[in-house]
């Protein structure tokens, strides 16, 4: 999120081509959106009017006008010290999936409510469901293990009544599972998305964070501030990223006819290589890697699906008829 960038200046960026926050942001646009962002604009050194990115507090007030202005969120608020994800790389992500599910429909994307996903850690914000049924009218299941998270997304959707019965929240009750305990019994699911977490503990986080900030920065800051909040369940767990990613797929191979595309966020790139393995080990029948990148940061989502091309094909005239638009 870089609002020294010229407005709408898209030469240089490395978002999604769809994606609506190019450029600088309209601060004075989201300011009449939503007043309390006002206080928390700064003028930076090359005399343009931004926000401290390092100011939780800033960065909340930024998302909820930007949810307000781009994606009709009349209400939106997160428990103290939950997560609070930039907003253009979640949409990055909506998008990017859009064009997955396109590219195995002759680049025709799949809108409506009959396209069904799934965001496993759907977190106390909600973002990924709120953006997805915004751009593309997609119905989304959210969980969680977190059950703060999972009542604050709940709260989110009742004070937003277009969200009511479009996104629907469970409680996982057991933390080792994925997919069990969430998907039904002859529940279907066009595709699912997930931002694991990235570490293997919290010093591990904090130590991350403070090279970042120290790197952003140019000088060495012992103790930051994490600029997007973040709880245990949201930033690490045992084995970090790189175990929990081998953990989806192995699950995944159980529910392998009840989703179409299963997909993830990948932070490093050193992560695919052990992933990769475990797809041919589970016998995915196709894999993805699809690149995203923001500024100086560069990710990548992975995707594979169990469905051979015959059962695609199946799946979507079963699932998709009508429900398209060309890419």
């Amino acid at each position: 999120m870089h609002a020294e960038k010229k407005k709408n200046d898209k030469s240089s960026s490395r978002l999604h081509v769809r994606n609506i926050h190019q450029g600088r942001y309209d601060l004075g646009e989201l300011i009449k959106e939503c007043p309390d962002l006002e206080p928390f604009v700064i003028i930076n050194k090359y005399g343009n009017e931004t926000i401290d990115f390092f100011n939780p507090e800033a960065v909340k007030w930024l998302n909820t006008a930007l949810l307000k202005n781009h994606y009709q969120i009349k209400f939106w608020e997160i428990p103290e010290g939950y997560l609070c994800p930039p907003i253009p790389g979640r949409v990055d992500y909506i998008h990017h999936i859009a064009d997955l599910l396109g590219k195995s429909n002759n680049k025709i994307i799949p809108r409506g409510l009959q396209i069904s996903c799934l965001d496993i850690g759907v977190g106390a914000n909600g973002v990924y469901p709120i953006i997805g049924h915004a751009e593309y009218g997609w119905t989304f299941v959210g969980s969680d293990i977190d059950e703060v998270a999972v009542a604050s997304v709940k709260n989110i959707i009742s004070n937003n009544p277009h969200l009511i019965n479009k996104i629907n929240i469970r409680h996982q009750n057991n933390p080792r599972d994925i997919f069990s305990g969430v998907i039904k019994t002859g529940e279907f699911f066009d595709v699912t998305i997930c931002n694991p977490p990235f570490h293997k503990s919290e010093s591990d986080a904090l130590a991350s964070n403070a090279r970042k900030v120290s790197n952003l920065r140019g000088k060495k800051v012992e103790d930051p501030i994490r600029n997007f909040g973040g709880r245990s369940s949201e930033l690490w767990c045992d084995g970090g990223e790189e175990q929990f990613v081998r953990n989806m797929i192995n699950e995944s191979k159980r529910f392998s006819k009840s989703c179409f595309w299963f997909t993830t966020l990948i932070s490093k790139q050193n992560h695919l290589k052990g992933a990769y393995k475990q797809l041919r080990k589970a016998k995915a029948f196709k894999v993805e890697t699809l690149p995203m990148g923001q500024g100086n940061k560069s990710s990548r989502i992975l995707a594979w699906t169990f469905h051979n091309k015959t059962e695609q094909r199946t799946w979507i005239s079963k699932r998709w008829s009508d429900v398209g638009e060309e890419e």
